[in-house]
C-alpha cells in the first residue's frame, strides 16, 4: 500500500513539474514572438492546451499499462537520493569508522595541528577501508552484483544476497554485549543465533563496537607520546624555563621517535590486521 501511494505521489510531483516547464516554455516563446489581437489569444490558448495534453500523454503513458513500474525520470531520482546514501553506509558498515578515528587520535597525539591535513587523512582512511573490505567487496560482486547485471536475479534478490558479506563481516567485528543492549532497546530478543540478528540492530551494534575498539588502539598509540610530553615538561620545570611551551620542544622528538620507529606503517599494519584477529 504504502509503495502504491509512493508512486501515485512521484507521478503527480512529475506531472506537475512537467506542466510548469511546459508553462514556463510556452510563455518564453510567446514573449519572445508576440502576435497581436485576438490571434495572440488563440494563439497562446492552442498552445498551452496541445503542451497540456502532451504532458499528460507522456506523463500517464509512461505509468500506464504497467502497474508498478516507474518512469525514466523517477527510477533516475530513486538512484540519486541512493547515491546521497551511499557516505552514510561508507560510515556505518566498513572499516572506515575505525581508521579515521585512530588516524584522527595519532595527529593529536603528535601535536601537529593540521598536518596531516583533513583531507589526507580521509584519503588514507578510505583507501585502507578499501584494502580491508575487498575480500567482502569480492564477494558482493561474485553472488549479487554480477548476477543482477547478467539478468539472473531481480533486484530484490541481489539485495539480499549482497547485505549477507556485509553483515557476516559486521558480527564478526561486533561485540556482543552490544548486540544485547541494542536488542534489549528494541524489544526484539527473540532470535537464537548471531545469523538471526536484523540489521537494524546489528549496524548500531557494529557501531560502537568500532567506536570502542577505536578508541582502545588510539589509547595504546597516544601512551608513548604522552611520556615524551612528560620528560619534556619535568625537564624544562627543573631548568626553570616555565615560560616556554613544552609542545614546542617535545615535538621535534615526537616526530623523530615515529620517524625512527616507522611508525605509519606500524599503524596501519596494525589498523589492517586489528579486523582479521
Amino acid at each position: 500500500m504504502n509503495r502504491v501511494a509512493t508512486g501515485v505521489t512521484l507521478r503527480v510531483t512529475l506531472r506537475v513539474t512537467i506542466h510548469l516547464a511546459a508553462l514556463a516554455l510556452v510563455f518564453a516563446v510567446l514573449v519572445a514572438a508576440p502576435v497581436s489581437g485576438s490571434a495572440n489569444e488563440a494563439t497562446a490558448a492552442d498552445v498551452i492546451a496541445a503542451a497540456a495534453d502532451s504532458v499528460n500523454d507522456s506523463v500517464n503513458g509512461s505509468t500506464a499499462g504497467a502497474g508498478e513500474s516507474y518512469s525514466l525520470s523517477i527510477q533516475i531520482l530513486v538512484l540519486m537520493t541512493l547515491l546521497t546514501l551511499l557516505p552514510a553506509g561508507l560510515l556505518s558498515m566498513s572499516a572506515f569508522v575505525r581508521m579515521i578515528i585512530v588516524l584522527s587520535i595519532l595527529r593529536q597525539a603528535l601535536g601537529t595541528a593540521q598536518t596531516p591535513p583533513n583531507q589526507v587523512l580521509i584519503g588514507i582512511a578510505l583507501f585502507m577501508t578499501f584494502f580491508v573490505m575487498t575480500p567482502v567487496l569480492d564477494r558482493i560482486y561474485d553472488e549479487a552484483a554480477k548476477p543482477y547485471i547478467d539478468g539472473e536475479v531481480s533486484a530484490e534478490v541481489a539485495l539480499s544476497a549482497g547485505m549477507e558479506p556485509l553483515r557476516e563481516f559486521m558480527l564478526h567485528q561486533t561485540r556482543e554485549d552490544d548486540i544485547a543492549l541494542f536488542a534489549g532497546i528494541s524489544g526484539r530478543t527473540d532470535f537464537a543465533s548471531a545469523a538471526e540478528v536484523p540489521t537494524s540492530v546489528l549496524v548500531p551494534s557494529f557501531i560502537v563496537s568500532e567506536l570502542k575498539t577505536a578508541f582502545q588502539i588510539g589509547f595504546l598509540v597516544f601512551i608513548p607520546f604522552l611520556i615524551i610530553d612528560l620528560v619534556v615538561s619535568s625537564v624544562l620545570m627543573s631548568m626553570g624555563m616555565m615560560m616556554l611551551s613544552p609542545m614546542l620542544i617535545s615535538l621535534p622528538f615526537k616526530i623523530m621517535l615515529f620517524v625512527l620507529v616507522d611508525g605509519w606503517a606500524m599503524v596501519l599494519g596494525t589498523l589492517a590486521s586489528s579486523f582479521y584477529v
